[in-house]
């Protein structure tokens, strides 16, 4: 499978960073396309062909990502319509907001559509970590959702979706990395005060983390009977619990991801 990704920004770098980390996908066989030089030279560094054309950088692939800011999906992905083959590419658009209905607009051809997935994964896809999200639209296979899946598995962990939950799914895992980061920021600055140094707090909270996560996968206990294991009657981990929900720690997730999801 050769893979082209439109835009080697924060996420599309991310995307070729996945890859080129994995064995699922050759490195001769990764392309971006990007219009910094700097960005260009760090990929080719890596191993992968990079070009500042996207038309380039589409031609001969079977799957073409574009990953750019929303304003900008219109013109690159117009731009990419006469090159693309309809009938042996898939098209990936990686942009929070943008609807496939719009994009048909702007992609059909002779009434034809090329096979056109909605993606959106985390930045965690940098280290085959990512909760991506995958939205089949109408013109794509049942072997073409497969493909891809595996493809996005080899990065992590992937959700078939329909379009409908893409913006919830969002904020619960692309915008929710940021909120996990936000709790180890807070909680090793807790640390600090209570005494350890500033990177010892931080690798204690992240290994927590790590456990915790690890717990749950390999138990699948609710998080709440996980909790009830270390909450001892009079003890201090209830103490600590109370005192986060009185300040309106649950509430404040959930506003949140609600806020987010908006």
């Amino acid at each position: 499978m050769k893979v082209s990704i439109i835009g080697a920004g924060a996420m599309g770098g991310a995307i070729a960073e996945g890859l080129i980390k994995g064995d699922y996908i050759k490195n001769e066989d990764i392309t971006v396309s990007d219009p910094c030089l700097e960005t260009r030279k760090r990929f080719a560094d890596l191993g992968i062909t990079a070009t500042p054309s996207n038309q380039l950088a589409a031609q001969g692939a079977d799957v073409v990502m574009v990953v750019v800011k929303p304003w900008l999906v219109e013109s690159v992905l117009t731009g990419l319509r006469d090159v693309l083959d309809y009938n042996s590419q898939m098209l990936v658009v990686v942009a929070a907001g943008v609807k496939s209905g719009d994009i048909r607009q702007w992609m059909e051809k002779d009434g034809a559509m090329i096979p056109l997935f909605l993606c959106i994964p985390n930045i965690a896809i940098a280290q085959q970590q990512s909760m991506t999200f995958l939205v089949p639209t109408a013109s794509a296979k049942p072997q073409d959702t497969e493909a891809l899946k595996a493809l996005y598995d080899s990065m992590g962990t992937t959700l078939i979706t329909d379009e409908q939950h893409l913006s919830a799914g969002t904020t619960l895992a692309s915008c929710g990395i940021a909120y996990a980061m936000r709790y180890i920021r807070a909680a090793a600055e807790g640390g600090v005060e209570l005494g350890f140094k500033a990177d010892e707090a931080k690798a204690i909270v992240m290994q927590t983390m790590r456990g915790a996560v690890e717990l749950l996968a390999a138990t699948g206990l609710h998080p709440e009977a996980a909790i009830d294991l270390v909450t001892t009657p009079g003890g201090v981990t209830i103490k600590g619990l109370n005192e986060m929900e009185h300040a309106g720690f649950t509430s404040a997730v959930i506003r949140g991801l609600k806020a987010g999801a908006k």
